[in-house]
């Protein structure tokens, strides 16, 4: 199994919004920066993401990403799976057709014990357990302000100022200058 850029990436954002995600919503451009992988990379990995139910978005103001449920019941089998990684080391991709001809090449069963044994890894391994790695290493998780604004049921009313006689005498007078 070769682990593209794609799971690579899928995994360390999703630890990234996993421990920055108490502080709410998670913007993917922060993700972005903070981590150097391209914002448009990532919108397309959290498509993905979202359609596994894995993570959930929050649109407008103050929007972005959270986790779909909790981090110690996302596995990193689950990440990988959701944005189409293969987790194959065979070389027919499991249809064991590995000679062209319908038949299994003679190492067949080594790579499908293999994908076996690194399915298994990864399905034990949590994204809560990689964020408690992450913190045991002194990772700091900035506190963001959370942004209050204040909404009122009454609208913002602003007084129009007018440059215009208030009068008919005032009228008048401006007309005749």
């Amino acid at each position: 199994m070769r682990l593209t850029t794609k799971g690579r990436f899928a995994v360390t954002a999703m630890i990234d919004l996993a421990l920055r995600q108490n502080n709410g919503p998670v913007t993917l451009a922060a993700i972005s920066q903070r981590q150097q992988i391209s914002l448009s990379y990532l919108e397309q990995l959290f498509g993905k993401l979202r359609r596994h139910e894995l993570v959930e978005s929050t649109r407008g103001p103050g929007g972005g990403y959270t986790l779909g449920r909790k981090a110690a019941d996302i596995t990193v089998a689950d990440i990988i799976v959701s944005v189409d990684e293969p987790i194959d080391a065979t070389q027919c991709g499991g249809k064991e057709n590995c000679m062209g001809d319908g038949q299994r090449c003679m190492t067949h069963e080594l790579w499908a014990q293999l994908n076996a044994k690194m399915v298994d890894f990864l399905d034990s391994v949590t994204l809560q357990s990689l964020v408690d790695q992450q913190l045991a290493k002194g990772v700091v998780v900035e506190n963001a302000p959370l942004i209050k604004r204040a909404i009122s049921s009454q609208p913002v009313v602003k007084p129009i100022r007018v440059n215009a006689p208030n009068s008919v005498f005032a009228l008048g007078g401006a007309l005749s200058k």
